[in-house]
This record gives C-alpha cells, sequence and structure tokens, in this order.
C-alpha cells in the first residue's frame, strides 16, 4: 500500500476567496512523478495561467530534482499542462478574462491509480480587512473550543 501524498496551498485560502474547484490531472515526466509520490513538491507560490492557444498551465510550482535521476532528469521551475474537459476549460477562461478572476492550485495529490492530481480554485482575492476578519474568526474559535474542553 502507498502512502498517501497530499500537498496542500495553506497560504491561497488565507489570501483568496476560493469561489469554484476543480481537479486538473497533470502532464508529468518520470523524474517529476517520483519526486511527487517522494512529497518533494510545493505549490505556495504557483498560479495557473492560459497560454495563446488555450491550455491552462501551472506556473511556477516547484517539484524538486529526483535524487536518482541522472541526465533525464527536470527543471524544478517549469511550467506544467494542466488537463481539463473542454467546457471546463472554456468556462474557466471566461471567468479569468471577463470577471478578472485569478486560478490557484489548491492541492496536489495522488489519486487511487497512482496518478498526479492538482486540485485548483477559482479566487478571488481578499482585500486586507477581509484577511483581518480571517485571523479573528480563527482566534475565537481557538478559544471557543479551548473553553469547551475545560468544561468537559
Amino acid at each position: 500500500m502507498q502512502k498517501k501524498i497530499n500537498i496542500q496551498n495553506k497560504k491561497a485560502r488565507f489570501e483568496y476567496e476560493i469561489l469554484d474547484k476543480y481537479v486538473a490531472g497533470l502532464v508529468l515526466t518520470g523524474t517529476e512523478i517520483k519526486s511527487i509520490r517522494l512529497s518533494k513538491a510545493r505549490i505556495t507560490e504557483s498560479f495557473c495561467e492560459f497560454n495563446h492557444q488555450g491550455e491552462l498551465f501551472a506556473i511556477n510550482m516547484f517539484i524538486e530534482e529526483y535524487l536518482y535521476g541522472n541526465a533525464y532528469n527536470h527543471k524544478p521551475k517549469s511550467s506544467r499542462k494542466l488537463l481539463l474537459n473542454k467546457k471546463e476549460l472554456k468556462r474557466l477562461y471566461k471567468e479569468v478574462q471577463n470577471v478578472g478572476l485569478t486560478i490557484v492550485p489548491l492541492k496536489l495529490f495522488l489519486n487511487d491509480k497512482g496518478l498526479a492530481k492538482l486540485e485548483i480554485g477559482l479566487c478571488k482575492g481578499k482585500k486586507l480587512h477581509d484577511k483581518r476578519q480571517t485571523l479573528k474568526d480563527r482566534d475565537n474559535k481557538v478559544a471557543l473550543d479551548r473553553i469547551k474542553k475545560s468544561f468537559n
């Protein structure tokens, strides 16, 4: 049984308000998937962007070089193509162009078949006061849990 790989982008949930989520496949080389299986990847500073042909790419996604991959190793910060249905791609493209939303990777994981999948979110940037409210809510929840625990 292989271990669960679940690389999350916690910064995205703080910086953005997530409106919609999609699960996309990734086009990877052999050494890239081997590094992901070893949990040697980061998606905290990455974002998604359309090219001129209407294809969606994950930009600035860091996958560490595979330790045993000699001359066939990959570049750590190259752009990687995302695989979605045409209908989903058109909907995302329209939202990004017209409304001005952004597409941010939320989670990188392996499915049951061992394929790497990237959960992306259609997001709207939060303002500073929204971020402060998020921090207040989090602190209030921690304090409330502490009080509940002391009574039990």
